[in-house]
């Protein structure tokens, strides 16, 4: 690991380079030849090839699209994404990452926010996947360049760019300056419509440089990713990390797999996992004993890590879960805990290189709103009403929207999202912590909190579970045994079959909130 005061000394200089460059570098560190990437079919990369190829795509896609232009990306994680995100970045494009499971309506306004034209995908993709009514729902909004297309159209030029490309590459690419855009994506639009997020190269590369400083990786590690490239998580943690680490990536196109991926990760041998709560706990049910045997540790994000999935990987197959937080908008990782230090209730430490500071919020009298700032911070927004236009975070500091407690070594524990209080009698009321209630009495099941307008007492919480058994009645019982405040036992429970989730494993509390309202709640 590097030296951590270093690090926080001058972070930012680490990532004083675009992405294609950072991959030219560890191309050269770890030698050309060396596999950087297995496929879902078994299909290995080396750095050689994915830099060859990248230039090959990329200069035949210069007769489709502008130098400068924001091009979509809508494929699922394995060597076509990332072939064609390197495509793009070579060319002097800017790769957007477009999530295929948001629909027609946010996938309009994503083309919209960012100026969208062109979007890269696959044939096979689009047969396997069935979006073949999606894809027509937006060719009026974008043309779509199939990778395939793109192969038979490569010409006697093309193949110049791809033998001579990797040689001389600052001939043959369009090489960025690290603080300009290097990459787009979309927040989930968990809470309302998503937003495009410009990442610069250095925010992306820059991130990297503060996991490796904070993790001991090593280059002989295998990382497996399931998750999408389109959720930051999937595409710096799971892609990026390991390419410009020297270690290999074992990728698979869906986390939904849950049968498959533990078998997978055995016979990949992997030793490191990235993954969410809701897909391990999947995973861990469905395998079978010893298919996890080589991972040497997990890294769990983008939800909290529940005790009954923390204990079910320990008891099943011993494989510590390192918990982590972070955020489209900080490209992503903000905190994450150590193998060597795995605090449990906390989200680990602050990675180095990066500031924070607590704003106090009003009936939370411990912690505050957090504030972050560092070279992994967005450049900025792109809103679909305002196309093109960068909103700028204010002086740099980035607003997560969570209350959390920071300690005085820097670990954070966090208390809720800011949205996601309940204001009932003047008292706060997490709406996670209603959650884990019902979870720890119905934990087979899901259990979704949310809040309705009260003329009595400002607010109302909501629960909504997939569990048939669940009960007001029992759940105040469980919570008074176990001091927990009455104003947490929500006030009604609505049973659904199923409850709504995004692509990338979160809930959809929008659609949640939606049901809600035509049940005239």
């Amino acid at each position: 690991m590097c030296d951590v005061q270093s690090m926080r000394k001058y972070s930012d200089k680490l990532a004083h380079k675009n992405l294609f460059t950072a991959l030219l570098q560890a191309k050269s560190r770890y030698g050309g030849k060396t596999d950087a990437i297995v496929d879902a079919d078994d299909r290995v990369l080396t750095y050689a090839e994915i830099i060859r190829a990248s230039f090959a795509i990329g200069s035949v896609l210069t007769r489709h699209t502008k130098k400068g232009e924001k091009v979509g990306i809508m494929l699922p994680t394995g060597a076509g994404a990332i072939i064609a995100f390197f495509s793009v970045l070579a060319m002097g494009r800017i790769p957007a990452m477009m999530n295929f499971t948001a629909g027609t309506r946010n996938l309009k306004f994503a083309c919209q926010a960012a100026e969208i034209k062109s979007i890269i995908t696959a044939h096979r993709f689009i047969e396997l996947a069935e979006l073949e009514p999606l894809i027509a729902s937006l060719t009026d909004t974008a043309v779509f360049l199939y990778l395939e297309d793109l192969r038979e159209e490569m010409n006697a030029k093309d193949k110049v760019f791809a033998i001579l490309g990797p040689i001389f590459p600052w001939v043959f690419a369009s090489l960025a300056h690290y603080a300009e855009p290097g990459v787009i994506l979309f927040t989930s639009g968990t809470e309302g419509d998503p937003k495009g997020v410009v990442l610069s190269h250095a925010n992306v590369v820059g991130n990297v440089e503060q996991i490796r400083c904070h993790i001991d990786l090593r280059t002989d590690d295998i990382v497996f990713n399931p998750l999408p490239t389109f959720h930051c998580f999937g595409l710096t943690g799971g892609v990026l990390l390991p390419l410009f680490s020297g270690m290999k990536a074992a990728l698979y196109p869906s986390p939904l797999h849950t049968k498959t991926i533990p078998e997978r990760i055995r016979t990949t041998g992997a030793t490191i996992l990235f993954a969410t709560d809701t897909f391990i706990s999947r995973y861990a049910r469905a395998g079978n004993q010893g298919d996890l045997d080589s991972i040497r540790f997990a890294v769990c994000g983008a939800e909290r890590v529940r005790d009954e999935t923390r204990s079910m990987i320990r008891k099943k197959y011993n494989v510590p879960l390192l918990e982590g937080y972070g955020a489209t908008e900080t490209a992503p990782v903000i905190a994450v805990n150590q193998p060597d230090d795995n605090r449990h209730g906390t989200v680990g430490k602050l990675l180095p290189g990066i500031e924070h500071r607590l704003e106090p919020v009003p009936g939370i009298e411990e912690g505050g709103r957090l504030f972050v700032r560092g070279v992994n911070v967005m450049s900025g927004y792109l809103y679909p009403s305002a196309p093109g236009i960068v909103e700028a975070p204010q002086d740099q500091w980035h607003d997560t929207g969570d209350i959390v407690e920071v300690s005085t070594e820097n670990y954070i524990t966090i208390k809720g999202r800011a949205k996601r209080f309940a204001k009932i009698g003047g008292e706060m009321v997490s709406l996670a912590v209603v959650e884990n209630c019902a979870k720890a009495v119905w934990p087979d099941n899901e259990h979704v909190a949310t809040t309705r307008p009260d003329a009595k007492k400002g607010e109302t919480i909501i629960l909504t579970s997939d569990s048939p058994d669940a009960n007001r009645a029992e759940l105040q019982v469980w919570a008074k045994s176990h001091g927990v405040p009455e104003l947490a036992v929500p006030r009604k429970i609505e049973i659904v079959e199923t409850i709504p989730v995004l692509g990338t494993g979160k809930v959809d509390y929008v659609a949640v909130e939606r049901d809600l309202e035509a049940k005239g709640y």
